[in-house]
């Protein structure tokens, strides 16, 4: 008796079991955290870039203000010099001012002055904006609605009052305190700090009402998380890259309005020197010395335009519809 072993005939176009498949490289697919997205997006946009350079260059200029100014053996307080030097005058490369001061070591030492109080107000500012806006936008509509109605109506009588009446107002308010503040600069920080945090609270308090219902909101409130660590530790880092777009321009504004206050005579006090004060101090002398005018203007110009073309650039960075645009 013969018996017959069939075998089972193997399918050359399925795989063994052990058969390991491997993707290409295009078809692989690397999940990238919207950080890791804008910082390649930025690296592609020149023009943010170099808005940045020049920033940075300006404010390390400024921070090395001693430095420089010990190196070229100049003052922006010595006043033993010839006055309305024009610029390019030996030893003097931006001329002097009506007193015969150094017109580079002034600048210099103004940039200082004006870039602190735009940087430390806009951070001020920003902190005070999204504390009360998380807190407005968490709240709104609940059982506590009452603190964003509150909230709500001092920004909105705050912001009903013309910006410029109420920093004069503010300004003479402090101005009667500053012997105890010793300062014009502490001032001028102090008033653009409390009077410039309505925006941002704006802002975070509507990026709050837009996620406080998301999913990951919704399953940290039910694992039983407080209502503080919902806000500060889930939302806002949520909304952390919209806050850095505002603090860039928060800060070109607020070199503006530094400017111009001290341009009024109402920010920072001479001798101090301010990049506004600069043009309000060399109005009188501009036909003897329109360098006076020229170079605080132009630096106040590039600043600003800088710290703009950043804000829109980081903004293009951060747009999570702009995912698809990167290879």
């Amino acid at each position: 008796m013969t018996t017959e072993t069939k075998s089972t005939p193997v399918s050359k176009t399925a795989p063994a079991a052990n058969h390991i498949v491997s993707l290409r490289d295009d078809e692989i697919h690397v999940s990238e955290s919207l950080w890791t997205l804008a910082l390649r997006r930025l690296r592609r946009d020149y023009l943010t870039l170099i808005a940045i350079g020049i920033v940075l260059l300006l404010g390390l200029l400024s921070l090395l203000a001693p430095v420089i100014t010990d190196a070229l053996n100049v003052s922006y307080t010595r006043t033993d010099n010839p006055p309305f030097l024009p610029i390019g005058s030996q030893g003097h490369v931006l001329g002097t001012d009506d007193l015969g001061r150094d017109q580079l070591a002034r600048l210099l030492y103004a940039g200082r002055v004006s870039l602190t109080i735009a940087t430390t107000a806009a951070i001020g500012s920003l902190v005070i904006g999204m504390s009360i806006g998380v807190l407005a936008g968490y709240y709104q509509g609940g059982p506590l609605g009452f603190v964003d109605d509150i909230i709500m109506w001092f920004v909105t009588t705050l912001n009903s009052i013309p910006t410029l009446f109420l920093l004069l107002i503010v300004a003479s308010v402090l101005r009667a305190q500053q012997s105890a503040l010793q300062s014009s600069v502490v001032v001028l920080i102090l008033i653009l700090t409390f009077l410039g945090w309505t925006g941002t609270m704006r802002l975070v308090r509507g990026e709050t009402l837009a996620r406080r219902e998301l999913e990951y909101t919704v399953a940290a409130r039910a694992l039983g998380a407080s209502d503080t660590r919902i806000m500060f530790v889930h939302l806002l880092p949520n909304i952390f890259s919209i806050i850095v777009v505002t603090l860039a321009i928060d800060i070109g504004s607020l070199i503006l309005v530094e400017s111009a206050l001290s341009y009024l005579g109402l920010g920072v006090r001479p001798p101090t020197p301010s990049w506004g004060n600069m043009l309000n101090n060399a109005q009188s002398f501009f036909d003897r010395g329109p360098h006076l005018v020229v170079m605080p203007g132009l630096l106040i110009v590039i600043t600003v335009l800088c710290l703009y073309i950043i804000g829109d650039g980081l903004r293009d960075a951060f747009d999570p519809q702009a995912s698809k645009k990167v290879a």
